[in-house]
């Protein structure tokens, strides 16, 4: 086992057989202290006006993974009215949930009634939420123009991707919005994995344009998709130097217009990924000859791991 991949294991070899003998496997094991210290690197975000960290709960709705987040101060990014209801059973308060959903909710009304915030991601769940609700707040998500990711699979922006209302639709939003009298709190982008500079830039940019058009915004969602380093090749977002020019930009528009725009990101798999393990045990090892391959078989399936699959990823394996 090599030092760099070494560090991305919490366990030490007694630890892993420890556990496996008192719980079986296979098993998920998280670190609490990892995840706390990717809570702070996250709450660290550069803001020059305030900031709100939600975690996009996707990446691991795990009860208990929840509590620990929430205790960090760290608010929530649901993306369907069930993960807003396992974010409220796990002791969340509806008021730092935000649902950004490609469906509308079944039990709208009651979602909206608990507390829980509503991030309009079409021009119909706009139109919904104002027959339903007309003269309330609402966010609106726009795709920005540009996208990035690991893979088109990870890319949420740009005109290959369906996220969002797209950019050149900003008057049919403000048409609907004076229809319902709707007042238009927070605009979000989401643009995928990515961890450049420029795109953070680019894209905070493109996205403080829209918010220049609705003069009743407060707050900035970005959104997440900050990359997570698995292998030794691989480089994890530094949200640090990624913030930086975020952070210029809302300071360039407010001494433009005056305005102090409050910031939001989504990191899910930012603050997750890199604090659990699957601890399995080998079953059966098989060969394909000279000229072939050896395979080791385990008691776990692609079930407990889809992203090789989906996204052609790799993922560390420490024997």
């Amino acid at each position: 086992m090599t030092k760099a991949i070494e560090t991305l294991s919490f366990l030490t070899e007694k630890q892993v057989r420890e556990i496996a003998i008192k719980f079986g496997t296979p098993l998920f094991v998280y670190s609490k202290r990892i995840i706390e210290e990717k809570c702070a690197e996250a709450l660290a975000f550069p803001n020059p006006y305030g900031l709100t960290v939600r975690y996009a709960m996707k990446a691991n709705p795990n009860k208990s993974i929840l509590k620990l987040i929430n205790n960090t101060g760290i608010h929530i990014d649901a993306s369907s009215e069930f993960e807003v209801k396992r974010a409220i059973t796990a002791g969340i308060e509806p008021e730092k949930i935000l649902l950004t959903s490609q469906q509308i909710p079944r039990n709208f009304k009651d979602v909206i009634k608990d507390g829980v915030m509503y991030n309009a991601c079409s021009l119909h769940q706009l139109i919904e939420y104002g027959k339903i609700f007309p003269g309330s707040n609402v966010s609106v998500r726009f795709n920005p123009g540009k996208g990035s990711g690991g893979t088109k699979k990870t890319d949420v922006g740009g005109p290959t991707s369906s996220f969002g209302i797209w950019l050149e639709y900003i008057n049919e939003v403000k048409e609907i919005t004076e229809k319902y009298n709707l007042t238009v709190e927070r605009i979000h982008s989401h643009i995928g994995s990515g961890s450049d500079p420029d795109v953070w830039e680019a894209v905070s940019e493109y996205t403080i344009e829209i918010v220049e058009q609705f003069p009743d915004v407060t707050h900035m969602n970005l959104g997440g998709g900050f990359k997570v380093g698995r292998m030794m090749d691989e480089t994890s977002t530094n949200l640090q130097k990624i913030g930086q020019p975020v952070k210029k930009r809302l300071e360039d528009f407010y001494n433009k217009t005056g305005r102090k725009i409050h910031l939001e990101i989504e990191p899910g798999t930012y603050l997750a990924a890199l604090s659990g393990v699957i601890l399995m045990e080998v079953i059966d090892k098989v060969d394909t000859g000279s000229k072939g391959y050896n395979f080791i078989k385990v008691n776990s399936g692609m079930d407990s791991n889809t992203r090789p699959s989906l996204y052609n990823a790799k993922h560390p394996i420490i024997t």
